[in-house]
């Protein structure tokens, strides 16, 4: 007499459902349903889910929407220009150069050695940048780095084509 395939499952959310486990060695089919028998039914389980995922997305929108706010109050408190580029960019990319120059800021003058002044000056080199592709670009960069990053984007802006622009 073969093993049967077919077996009935009492789900934890207490719908039954009928799998076929004949995919499954015979040996290993009656523990397979008995670990089924401990989890969500598909249906349920797939509604879980995306309820889950929803939630996840309704917490990133608010979490961007938060970033965005501190980085346009930010830009408009330093006296950061306007980024220019694709219209979906934009949103990007302040929040990039916010998030950078923050970073800087941490690493060079909180943390560093870096006084006032030194500060001044990177801030007037970051201001001279309004591609948001290059602060996107950039949004992965050490916060120490910047100066060194944004002295390459202006030797670019001096003669070096750049064919990524």
């Amino acid at each position: 007499m073969a093993v049967r395939t077919q077996w009935t499952v009492e789900h934890l959310c207490s719908h039954q459902a009928v799998h076929d486990l004949s995919n499954r060695p015979a040996d290993r089919r009656a523990g397979f349903a008995r670990w089924l028998a401990s989890r969500d039914c598909t249906d349920c389980w797939k509604e879980a889910r995306s309820a889950d995922t929803e939630s996840k997305e309704e917490w990133l929108a608010a979490k961007r929407a938060e970033e965005q706010q501190a980085a346009a109050e930010w830009a408009k408190k330093f006296d950061m220009p306007p980024l220019e580029g694709p219209e979906k960019a934009l949103d990007w990319g302040e929040r990039s150069r916010h998030q950078l120059m923050a970073s800087a800021h941490t690493a060079l003058v909180i943390e560093g050695s870096w006084n006032e002044a030194d500060w001044a000056e990177l801030e007037e080199k970051a201001r001279s940048i309004t591609r948001a592709g290059w602060w996107i670009d950039q949004r992965d960069a050490e916060g120490a780095d910047l100066l060194e990053l944004l002295d390459a984007a202006g030797e670019d802006d001096r003669g070096t084509e750049n064919p990524f622009r």
